[in-house]
């Protein structure tokens, strides 16, 4: 569990029954912020690695994964998608990869953490690649929350809610909630296409990715479509959550002919999820219709979901 050549390690717990030791070779910057911690680590196989307060964040090795899973099916299911609303997202890559349909005039990025983001500019560039200094990126430091309320029909065609996982006595526990969802509502337009990374779809730890499913489903009025869909994050050593919510389309409904088109006339091309894979990412294994039906329940304000390990 030691590296080699410096004793290094990182310990992070998952449940109570994993512990996963990540060795590191070097750390390349490690510091704090007024709301977390950052290490980034030279981690052998996974190459550069973010940590956030000890916690695995992204990887070189397969950080398009995760970011294309974030954004790319609710992009291409919007017809025309002209104005987004990345929520969170500190690495910039969520923002890189919606910034690749040259139908975006506008990208609103909202994360709070301002010292994160001036830290990731400088050594992340493999994840943004540019995106914060495009024409089209706005960039705002302030709770996504709170700015979407105060910007209800803001009229944005697609958010993506690329939040952290609600923690025990953390603020994000409030952002995937049945209000918070609807406040992303309220500030998209009518045919709006709303996806957020919804936590581990394993068959060890579904629980915030069925919950939140259940949350939207019970939102049919608003959200007349809500499809779940993962991948696998090595990363992570698991599959990986994600949940679609439209206003009017449905993911199943696009061919793998009609993804291509739209990818070619936009300009954007990726590695993880294509064409080719898109009925596959919303195939969902029996395992979480059960945990589904077995342990979803609607979370609220009141109630809202808490990861514990």
């Amino acid at each position: 569990m030691f590296s080699q050549s410096t004793g290094m390690f990182v310990a992070e717990t998952h449940t109570e029954a994993v512990t996963w030791y990540f060795t590191v070779e070097r750390f390349l910057v490690q510091g704090k912020t007024q709301y977390q911690e950052y290490q980034i680590c030279d981690i052998p196989r996974f190459g550069k690695t973010l940590f956030l307060d000890y916690k695995i964040q992204s990887s070189l090795l397969d950080e398009f994964i995760f970011h294309e899973l974030m954004s790319q099916p609710a992009m291409v299911l919007h017809p025309n998608p002209r104005k987004v609303a990345v929520c969170g997202g500190g690495e910039g890559a969520t923002l890189r990869e919606a910034l690749k349909h040259n139908t975006v005039e506008k990208a609103t990025m909202i994360d709070i953490d301002e010292e994160l983001i001036d830290m990731v500019r400088v050594h992340m560039p493999e994840w943004h690649q540019g995106a914060f200094d495009d024409p089209r990126t706005e960039l705002l430091h302030t709770d996504a929350r709170k700015y979407l309320q105060e910007n209800k029909g803001a009229g944005f065609d697609v958010v993506l809610s690329d939040l952290p996982d609600p923690l025990e006595a953390g603020p994000a526990v409030y952002l995937f909630t049945k209000e918070y969802f609807q406040i992303c509502a309220d500030a998209m337009s009518d045919d709006g296409v709303f996806a957020m990374q919804a936590g581990s779809a394993s068959i060890n730890y579904p629980y915030c990715f069925v919950s939140c499913l259940k949350t939207l489903q019970d939102m049919k009025d608003v959200f007349p479509y809500v499809r779940g869909y993962f991948g696998f994050v090595c990363t992570f050593m698991m599959p990986w959550g994600f949940i679609l919510a439209s206003k009017k389309h449905d993911p199943l409904e696009l061919t793998e002919q009609e993804i291509a088109r739209r990818f070619a006339e936009r300009g954007v091309k990726t590695k993880y999820y294509t064409p080719r894979t898109h009925h596959s990412v919303f195939t969902l294994p029996d395992y979480l219709y059960e945990a589904l039906d077995q342990h979803g329940r609607v979370l609220t304000d009141a109630e809202p979901f808490v990861w514990t390990a």
